[in-house]
């Protein structure tokens, strides 16, 4: 199958895939070998916030399983911590320990110097604005089509 929906699919999910191949060798080469790519990832967003693990399901549409996992081992190896909240005792609130505003700032770094890489490409602004209008059509249509599939 051949289509341009089709094809961009396929190019999302390869995306997806080489971006976090980035982060990996990004947190190699800083000798980080106690956190993987995809809880480097849930960790920046968490970034200088507070939240539940449901929130950060929510805000980075990670798999709630996974980021449960990902979130004991993060906070088994210090990069964030966990407490119960004081209005819902079944809620665990996190944040980040200083270990992992380390890791968040050096990720906040790659990124920009990534953008500093994309001066004098054709990679604009104005073009990286409009594939992420298209992603964010996108984002809706699959969403509109999981509500409707719920029904």
């Amino acid at each position: 199958m051949s289509t341009p929906y089709y094809n961009a699919i396929q190019l999302i999910e390869r995306l997806h895939r080489y971006f976090l191949d980035v982060v990996k060798i990004e947190i190699d080469r800083k000798g980080i070998q106690d956190i993987n790519n995809v809880q480097t990832m849930i960790l920046h967003s968490i970034g200088h916030d507070e939240m539940t693990v449901g929130e950060l399901t929510l805000r980075g549409y990670y798999l709630g399983s996974n980021v449960s996992y990902n979130v004991k081992k993060m906070s088994e190896n210090g990069y964030i911590e966990q407490k119960r909240s004081p209005h819902d005792k079944r809620s665990i609130r996190v944040k980040l320990t200083d270990k992992g505003m380390d890791l968040h700032k050096l990720i906040d770094e790659m990124f920009r110097r990534h953008e500093g890489k994309l001066d004098g490409t054709k990679l604009t602004d104005e073009r990286l604005q409009d594939t992420a209008d298209t992603l964010r059509m996108l984002e809706r249509f699959w969403n509109a089509q999981s509500q409707f599939m719920g029904e």
